[in-house]
Formats: C-alpha cells, structure tokens, sequence
C-alpha cells in the first residue's frame, strides 16, 4: 500500500513531469554554481577584512553599512546565480 506521500509525487509527476538533466547540462549548471560560490566568497573575504579594520578603529557606523552591504551583495549575486540556472534550464528545454 502507498502513503500518501508516495499518492501526491505521483500525482505531481503526472501534472508537470520533470525534466531529466544530461551529465554536460548537469556540468554546465554545477559551473554556474562554482562560479558564484567563488564570487561570493572573493566578497565576503574583502568585506568582513573591511568590517574587522572598521572595528579596530572604533568606526562602527561603517562596520553596520559594511554588514548591510555584506548581506545585500551576497544576496544579489545569489539572485543572479538562480536567474543564470533558470536561464540554462530554459534553453535546454528547446
């Protein structure tokens, strides 16, 4: 007997059945993620060097802006690492 669980996948396979990746698609979106893992980290590593100076020199006005900008690049550039993914997703559809 199925769960319900196993009942609704099953139903929603039906509804709109997924899309199975090729090994180079599945590479080629592997690539964007690196990509933007490493810009990610290139910002975190010069923004948290510049809140820790800020720090040291008792300026913590700048070390709240630097934070706030912190959390908004890294959001950003998630944003457009997901807009990358579903871009390539699209075009392998066609």
């Amino acid at each position: 007997m199925k769960s319900a669980y196993e009942l609704a996948m099953e139903r929603l396979q039906k509804a709109s059945p997924g899309v199975t990746l090729t090994d180079d698609q599945k590479k080629q979106i592997a690539e964007i993620d690196s990509t933007f893992r490493a810009k990610i980290a290139e910002r975190e590593v010069f923004l948290k060097d510049q809140i820790q100076k800020m720090q040291m020199a008792g300026k913590f006005d700048e070390v709240e802006s630097l934070e706030k900008q912190l959390a908004s690049e890294i959001r950003r550039l998630q944003e457009d690492c997901d807009a990358k993914k579903e871009k390539l997703r699209a075009s392998f559809g066609k």
